[in-house]
């Protein structure tokens, strides 16, 4: 990524102390196995290690640690019964999950020979969890419960901790990034309209405004050709242009890329929502004709580009491209009834990633529809197979919610005007998708992503703490 962040998750494990004098045996015990689950949280994240807690003063000590780290998650493993004053302390002061990793070192008993300390020290790991969920709920945290095994291996206990990580990794971006605003939304589109201060509380997004003047001088001070040459070559390496594509055709396009490419990383910038609605010449227009190609190529490596100044888009996109490596502004575009099918997709700057069944297409069009001037279009070409959808809105309050939907994407005859579409099936049939969508409130626009990822998205909405309608899987 252009602009890169890293999850901090708070990771500490909880015993009774009373247990440790009565049986010197378990602290070794609980040592190992804390360093072994300690390995199992991905590289992708900085780990805060809060240590195993026995007392409310170890448990008081490790919440400082998460306090001053300002971590995204924690993650508590149980290793046998404890109190729950092992465990508040830690989190008492923190506005984030706590996920309850549940896991048994043994599969099951050997009743005829298990003795006190083997049951408390590798076979009750169950018994506290319920108690940590009432105290949990009483003191208005959010929680989650793993469960399973050491012993053998468990891939499910595995998949749900990364899962968790990459949730943790959206509020790290969130927190760590800054939006850009280039201009405004586009006219009478009132759904996309946001109040930036309100943005900044709820989801900790701050937003940056820049004007278009300074955007036609950005590439004004790149000169350094071996560069502009391998930002060339790195498009025409993404794109099938129309005609025939060379370096000295995209040259300008290049310069530009590398300048906006800069940018990004002076501002810090994990988004850009931008509408251009002006006298497209000169300079202006230059600039105007190649942006969709050029914000594609800053989508591929990270910072999720949203046309028509749509920030809950530009949102929508970061978050699925965080969590699964593709993010690609949509929208509904139009339903075959005889197939049952949706059309949806979007024209403008798209994803490459997401472009899995052919090369991404460039051309150019006279005209962008309902928009000044014209230039190059890009069209991506998503696989057949499983899609998730994420929209992101706000109620009259400015309370923001998630919107997302799984269906599946069907070979078939797609629009070739240059945007970008997909025939996507969902179980509750086209029509019945539509009204459920619809009746959800989100913007018009929505992000798509390659494969399913609705579990996710409740993770990252649980971090966030706001509601998701999910419309169907």
């Amino acid at each position: 990524m252009l602009v890169n962040t890293k999850a901090r998750v708070g990771v500490f494990a909880i015993a009774l102390g009373a247990y440790l004098p009565q049986f010197p045996t378990l602290v070794p015990e609980f040592e190992s196995q804390f360093e072994a689950f300690k390995k199992t949280i991905p590289d992708s994240v900085e780990l805060i290690d809060g240590g195993i807690v026995t007392t409310k003063e170890l448990s008081m000590a490790a919440g400082d640690k998460f306090r001053a780290a300002d971590v995204d998650l924690v993650i508590l493993q149980l290793l046998t019964y404890a109190t729950s004053y092992n465990m508040l302390p830690a989190v008492r002061d923190i506005d984030v999950p706590v996920v309850l990793v549940n896991v048994q070192k043994k599969r099951a008993p050997e009743y005829a020979t298990t003795d006190t300390p083997t049951w408390l020290g590798e076979l009750y790991a169950c018994g506290a969890v319920g108690e940590m969920v009432a105290d949990l709920e009483r003191a208005g945290k959010r929680h989650a419960v793993i469960t399973g095994v050491v012993e053998g291996g468990d891939p499910y206990v595995q998949a749900e901790i990364e899962d968790w990580c990459r949730a943790a990794q959206v509020r790290r971006r969130f927190r760590d990034t800054n939006l850009a605003q280039i201009g405004r939304p586009y006219p009478g589109m009132m759904d996309l309209y946001i109040d930036e201060t309100n943005l900044y509380h709820r989801m900790w997004l701050y937003t940056k405004q820049f004007d278009w003047e300074k955007m036609w001088a950005i590439a004004d001070d790149i000169t350094d050709e071996e560069a502009i040459r391998a930002k060339a070559q790195d498009i025409l390496d993404t794109f099938e242009i129309e005609g025939g594509g060379t370096i000295e055709k995209v040259w300008d396009m290049a310069k530009y890329v590398v300048a906006f490419e800069q940018w990004v990383k002076d501002e810090q910038l994990g988004f850009v929502a931008s509408h251009y609605d002006g006298f497209a010449k000169g300079v202006a227009g230059k600039l105007d004709s190649m942006l969709i190609p050029a914000f594609s190529m800053l989508i591929k490596q990270g910072t999720a580009c949203a046309v028509e100044g749509d920030i809950k888009v530009a949102m929508a996109m970061s978050i699925l491209k965080t969590i699964s490596g593709t993010g690609q502004l949509s929208e509904m575009y139009s339903i075959d009834f005889n197939e049952d099918i949706c059309i949806i997709g979007h024209s403008g700057s798209g994803d490459a990633d997401i472009s899995q069944s052919r090369k991404p297409t460039m051309k150019i069009v006279p005209v962008f529809h309902g928009k000044t001037g014209g230039g190059y279009l890009t069209q991506f070409y998503p696989p057949t197979g499983p899609v998730t959808y994420l929209g992101i809105t706000q109620d009259k309050d400015g309370h923001f919610k998630f919107v997302t939907a799984e269906g599946i994407n069907e070979e078939g005859p797609i629009f070739m005007f240059g945007d970008t579409n997909m025939r996507t099936r969902f179980s509750i049939g086209a029509r019945e998708f539509c009204n459920r969508w619809s009746e959800a409130g989100p913007t018009h626009h929505m992000a798509a992503a390659v494969g399913s990822w609705t579990d996710t998205i409740l993770k990252v909405a649980k971090i966030f703490n706001i509601p998701v309608d999910v419309v169907c899987r």
